[in-house]
């Protein structure tokens, strides 16, 4: 079997617009929740969003109309990909039959799905964009950054909520380990800060109605009560081993593992008993060849629900038995907010950065201990730590578990 690993990494989220700005304020703890200035929020009860800022298209587009052919996620998703190709110098040293995409998201093209129905409605079915369509289904980011690269390869657009991205770096690690392609864009994009999906989410009891944005995101305390909005997007390039070694390529970390695994219980809610989540981090864990202790840190999926903060914790100590409780933890969602299918790949991002500084990034606004919640999160400030391995774990709604287990090379 092939080994993986990631020579190249890119983002575009709501503490940095790449990779050395999102490390930076990952490990000093700043925090990218703000009130919510993508529309106008009068008369909702959700206020705050983990926002992108200053995100400018023309960037990574030749024109303003080449760019708003595009959704933002799909915009979003570009950029990223963009600064990885870049970071990695993949392009050109590759075959384009075997240069692959999996890049995923949870919800697509929402902008332009509002955007449209609205005219729909108040002009008319003629009225209705003809690139309506492909600008709003959640595979065009994969497709635009296929077009982009020239990449040929397979390609795979996964959509497993919240677990999106996870999916997508994990179904390439296995592409790429069992010799369908050498090297693979992986990652996942959201843009779903709109009027609807905020109340959608809302009337379902998911999302955080504090105002405070030191209150809002805030996984593992005991004064939790739902996720902060996010977006944004985060690639990262797989690529096989003795390829990147062979053209000289710099090595972040290794792809050890993966599991995928589903509840099979509820429609929102995480199984009470964890079970599809401690099969999952097992599986990955096994795979890899990681165990649990000093050495290792966990990214959290830590959304700042109750549930899911419980859960979660409890599918640790379960995967890992009391060596959890020696096992440096955090979510970095307490700074990024939920960017739904984009924060697997994010969050991959953090432990490779975690694993490349010997340091842990902190879960900030940690204050109120829940006596269910009793691992070490790694409060408020970031920690140095020797550590050789990474796992992160990320939980759709619809039961979907994802986790990937990443090494130091």
């Amino acid at each position: 079997m092939n080994r993986v690993v990631i020579t190249g990494m890119g983002t575009v989220n709501p503490i940095g617009n790449n990779i050395e700005t999102f490390s930076e304020n990952l490990f000093a703890g700043v925090c990218g929740i703000g009130p919510i200035t993508k529309f106008d929020t009068t008369g909702f009860k959700v206020t705050l969003a983990a926002e992108v800022k200053n995100f400018d298209p023309l960037q990574y587009y030749d024109s303003l109309p080449e760019a708003r052919r595009a959704d933002l996620f799909t915009q979003y998703a570009t950029a990223a990909a963009i600064e990885a190709v870049r970071d990695s110098d993949i392009q050109g040293n590759v075959q384009p039959e075997r240069f692959g995409v999996y890049v995923g998201s949870g919800i697509g093209g929402m902008n332009t799905f509002t955007a449209e129905t609205l005219k729909l409605d108040k002009r008319g079915p003629s009225r209705v964009s003809p690139l309506f369509i492909p600008m709003m289904i959640s595979n065009m980011a994969a497709g635009a950054i296929s077009m982009r690269f020239g990449a040929k390869g397979p390609s795979l657009p996964i959509v497993t909520a919240c677990a999106t991205s996870t999916n997508t770096i994990g179904e390439a690690f296995r592409a790429i380990k069992h010799g369908y392609a050498d090297a693979i864009i992986a990652g996942g994009t959201e843009s779903t800060i709109t009027p609807l999906a905020t109340a959608g989410f809302d009337n379902c009891k998911a999302l955080s109605q504090a105002t405070d944005p030191a209150r809002a995101s805030i996984p593992f305390d005991k004064e939790r009560s739902g996720f902060v909005m996010g977006e944004g997007a985060t690639m990262l390039i797989l690529e096989e081993y003795n390829h990147a070694v062979a053209r000289g390529a710099k090595i972040y970390a290794e792809i050890c593992g993966y599991g995928n695994t589903s509840d099979a219980y509820h429609m929102t809610a995480p199984h009470p008993e964890a079970e599809g989540a401690v099969q999952a981090i097992r599986l990955a864990a096994e795979e890899g060849g990681v165990t649990a202790g000093e050495r290792l840190y966990i990214n959290a999926h830590g959304t700042s629900t109750h549930m899911n903060d419980k859960t979660e914790t409890l599918a640790i100590k379960k995967a890992f038995g009391d060596a959890a409780y020696k096992t440096h933890i955090s979510s970095t969602k307490s700074m990024t907010g939920h960017m739904l299918g984009a924060t697997g790949a994010t969050e991959a991002a953090a432990c490779v950065l975690a694993l490349q500084k010997q340091m842990i990034p902190p879960t900030i606004h940690y204050q109120e201990k829940d006596l269910e919640c009793d691992l070490d999160y790694t409060p408020n400030t970031a920690v140095s730590a020797e550590i050789d391995a990474a796992i992160s774990s990320s939980l759709g709604f619809g039961g979907h578990n994802a986790v990937i287990a990443l090494k130091k090379i």
